[in-house]
């Protein structure tokens, strides 16, 4: 029962700081260390990596017209019409393919080498500061100049390849936040806040799907309790990232990022310094 609360309370928090480009793996590190989940290291280490599927979850149901490329067409204006494939979203998911390569290809097979090296208080928060400072440096040059891009349709396949070296930053090193590297990646080539975001929604599910099948992999033998604290984990995270979502692409109509900068350097102050007493 105990660890059944706590996998609601990590459920929030990764619904919160999934789509926040904060790194949820620097708040769950936190709450993983004050009140940790219960349950051998390898269950532990995969839950901690699957429950991204509740938060995935949000972006399919939030955005499911934009994602799912069969339309019925109409061909003449009183007929019913016939399904067909919708060319703008064909090529939508093209350059989220693209975008994915660099960590799919690189990332992947390095993805257990870097969590043995790099999953620690230190580099988490490193990556924590640097990226929130790269966040204050990027939102200040750019309070001068207008954004170059305002629709995914118009991202270069130039343009979503840097962005997926950046999401490769993130899968490489623990602290970065995926929604974060994106979204910086994604403001210096000078993509407009909401179509940045939007963006990473979409890239994020290749990429949370293949990252939660890596750790799958590893973890074949479920117990009854564990595949029940696992999901309410994932129900808790898909209904909070449907708000944090919903919030975050309010914000940023009318808001920078650079407030995000300053809560990770705190943050990664913080985790330095619960890593220096744990």
């Amino acid at each position: 029962m105990l660890n059944l609360i706590k996998s609601v309370i990590f459920g929030i928090v990764e619904g919160i700081t999934e789509w926040l480009p904060i790194s949820s793996t620097g708040h769950l590190y936190l709450f993983q260390a004050f009140m940790p989940l219960s349950g051998p290291k390898a269950f532990v280490s995969m839950y901690m990596v699957v429950i991204q599927l509740g938060a995935i979850m949000a972006v399919v149901v939030l955005y499911w017209k934009r994602l799912w490329p069969l339309r019925r067409i109409r061909t003449t204006k009183d007929s019913v019409g016939q399904v067909g494939w919708d060319h703008n979203i064909l090529k939508m998911w093209l350059k989220v393919i693209i975008a994915t390569i660099p960590a799919a290809v690189i990332g992947g097979p390095l993805d257990d080498f870097f969590e043995a090296h790099f999953y620690n208080p230190k580099s988490i928060a490193v990556m924590l500061i640097l990226f929130g400072i790269l966040f204050i440096i990027v939102e200040n040059k750019n309070t001068s100049r207008r954004a170059r891009v305002y629709s995914i349709d118009d991202l270069t396949y130039r343009d979503v390849i840097i962005i997926g070296l950046f999401q490769l930053i993130a899968a490489l090193f623990p602290g970065t936040s995926r929604s974060g590297a994106t979204i910086i990646g994604a403001l210096m080539i000078g993509v407009s806040r909401t179509t940045a975001a939007e963006f990473t929604f979409f890239l994020a599910i290749p990429a949370m799907f293949g990252g939660s099948l890596l750790k799958l992999r590893h973890f074949h033998h479920f117990t009854g309790s564990q595949a029940g604290v696992l999901a309410i984990g994932m129900i808790v995270a898909f209904v909070v990232s449907v708000l944090a979502i919903k919030f975050l692409m309010n914000y940023i109509k009318t808001h920078d990022f650079k407030p995000f900068g300053w809560y990770r350097i705190a943050l990664g102050i913080i985790v330095l310094a619960v890593g220096m007493i744990a």
